[in-house]
């Protein structure tokens, strides 16, 4: 890959994943990096072989020609929205970044931190939810968790309050 980086960004179609995504976008990634969406789809049943078979390692690197097909990512069980895949689209060509994801499943907080070894990654921008100190004991934080077990530099993008 040359000079290019990694540079990963939590995903999961919220509007503060869209935030995060924005500000790697005009903050982080520049010109001939490869920008990976990383995805973290829940533990569940899921009856396509190809997801069980994916569980252990994430799925294949997704181009972003197949992000926009709703037949290819309903075979990774997502569905990404309109306005995220409008924001890669134009940043792959306006900033010619390489654009693709990688779905995992399971417990957020250690497959980003898996991601970051197996990708690897060389930076990770992810989003705060901005809970509340009570939510944040009972549910922990992924951000948190993410930036004290993470192998790169991580940066977190809070939400702006409403």
């Amino acid at each position: 890959m040359g000079d290019s980086r990694r540079v990963g960004v939590a995903v999961d179609f919220s509007v503060c994943s869209r935030a995060a995504l924005k500000w790697a976008i005009d903050n982080a990634v520049r010109k001939g990096d490869h920008l990976i969406l990383v995805s973290i789809r829940p533990e569940g049943n899921y009856e396509e072989t190809e997801v069980q078979l994916w569980e252990a390692t994430g799925s294949p690197l997704i181009p972003l020609a197949e992000l926009h097909d709703a037949n290819i990512m309903k075979k990774y069980g997502t569905k990404p929205d309109p306005d995220t895949l409008e924001i890669v689209s134009s940043a792959a060509t306006q900033k010619d970044v390489v654009v693709v994801m990688k779905i995992f499943w399971g417990d957020a907080r250690e497959k980003l931190c898996e991601a970051i070894d197996n990708i690897p990654l060389d930076y990770l921008v992810i989003g705060n939810r901005g809970l509340g100190k009570l939510k944040r004991a009972i549910l922990g934080s992924v951000s948190n968790y993410v930036v004290n077990h993470g192998a790169c530099p991580v940066t977190v993008v809070k939400q702006a309050a409403a």
